[in-house]
């Protein structure tokens, strides 16, 4: 017995151009300063369209090429160990440890040839549970200087949030100045406005993008979501990325239409919060056998975009960019650009208290039109794991099937692969899920 698919799939038109503009990223590592470009070192998280004022620059986020070597094991592997052989400990940031471990071998994942020297590194706070240690053993390590903007991560928003937007942006002033001092180049106020402007436009659309998967069936399953990602994540502050993103957009918008399915035989959505297990991506092709689409991902919708939640009405809608926001000013100045990223930093998801969260993912399940969430006890990330319980017992309390299994995002020495899909199957047939047959 053979099941017929449900709905028709084909590839994305876009697919092999997002491809290619992810890979020019990592690659302009390699040949930037031969360019006279400047290599920076930072957070995902960084707004570092600001960085355009210096003129050209690559900028590496350390999270994303750490999850890269995450998922190819004989990569990883020896890259944590040399990691370890240091005395460094085993138990901090997933990332952090392939990152690094890359760094001591001198082996760049998408080369194999020398690792990249920075020229510097700027980062805003984004995790102290990791990030400051991170760029501190960098600087350390390659001899450069490193700066840091205190951001308030994840603090509550309560109360007059002026004082707090005011202390962030004279940060970044100071840091401008701090950059031309270490570079010694002058500063160009309207490069980094026109930087940043496409840096928040493309949040939105990344945003935007995300919140299509609320169609049934899904336009775009997670593993063609992850490998997109790198896009607005490490090219937001670029035209290029604008470009992409509008026709990735556009192309979901017409496979909507059209019915085109990420899965053929969709009968079963979930969500995920956190970064999924690197080294077991074929998890989800797997769960594909059951009918099973993975529809988001809280963390990367937040992460590498921008969308509005209205609470009292229960809903998500895409965002707009922060000169298109009633009472928000243009960007003249390099103070008003600072300003209006401190501001606009104050006020995005990312920045939400845990409680805030806990109601954003319920409405996203609600968005999403799905089932069932998948979260990750991770082991390489502290962060994530403290208040994993806690976000379970919100989802059982509104009703929300909850999976859960321990591993780690970024380390496939903790990761049972046979247990887990134990586990997720023993789920789904709870939730009266079965193998197709013969999927």
């Amino acid at each position: 017995m053979t099941t017929k698919a449900k709905y028709e799939i084909r590839p994305l038109d876009c697919w092999q151009w997002g491809k290619e503009l992810r890979m020019e990223a990592y690659r302009e590592l390699t040949s930037g300063h031969e360019r006279g470009k400047l290599l920076v070192l930072g957070c995902a998280a960084s707004p570092y369209g600001l960085l355009a004022g210096l003129g050209d620059f690559v900028f590496l986020a350390g999270e994303p090429y750490g999850a890269s070597v995450a998922a190819d094991p004989p990569a990883s592997i020896p890259a944590m160990e040399a990691y370890e052989a240091r005395g460094y400990a085993r138990d901090m940031c997933g990332y952090m440890r392939n990152f690094l471990g890359s760094m001591y071998l001198d082996k760049y994942y998408f080369t194999g040839g020398p690792f990249p020297k920075f020229d510097f590194i700027w980062s805003i706070r984004h995790c102290p549970a990791g990030h400051p240690k991170w760029h501190h053993l960098v600087s350390e390590y390659q001899g450069i200087p490193m700066t840091y903007i205190d951001d308030e991560t994840w603090l509550t928003p309560d109360g007059d949030p002026q004082h707090r937007i005011e202390y962030v942006a004279g940060q970044y002033l100071e840091s401008i100045e701090w950059m031309e001092k270490v570079t010694g180049r002058t500063y160009d106020d309207e490069k980094a406005i026109e930087a940043m402007r496409n840096y928040f436009h493309n949040e939105a659309l990344w945003g935007e993008i995300c919140l299509l998967n609320s169609a049934i069936p899904a336009p775009l399953d997670i593993k063609s979501y992850f490998a997109l990602m790198p896009i607005p994540m490490l090219r937001r502050h670029e035209a290029v990325a604008t470009q992409f993103l509008e026709t990735l957009r556009d192309e979901l918008k017409d496979r909507i239409a059209n019915h085109i399915a990420a899965v053929p035989n969709e009968r079963y959505r979930m969500c995920m919060m956190t970064p999924p297990p690197w080294s077991f991506l074929k998890i989800f092709r797997y769960l594909e056998n059951f009918g099973v689409v993975f529809v988001g991902t809280y963390v990367y919708l937040i992460n590498s975009g921008e969308v509005k939640f209205l609470f009292d009405e229960g809903k998500v809608i895409p965002a707009v960019a922060p000169e298109e926001r009633p009472g928000w000013p243009q960007m003249k100045t390099r103070e008003d650009l600072c300003r209006t990223i401190a501001r606009w930093r104050a006020e995005h998801p990312f920045q939400s208290h845990m409680e805030t969260r806990k109601k954003e993912m319920v409405i996203l399940d609600k968005h999403w039109n799905a089932h069932g969430w998948l979260l990750l006890l991770n082991r390489g990330c502290v962060v994530m794991v403290a208040p994993m319980y806690d976000i379970q017992r919100h989802f059982q309390k509104h009703g929300i099937p909850v999976a859960m299994f321990e591993g780690n995002f970024a380390d496939c020495r903790d990761m049972d692969e046979t247990g887990v899909i134990d586990r997720l199957e023993a789920f789904l047939e709870g939730q009266g899920i079965q193998k197709l047959p013969e999927a």
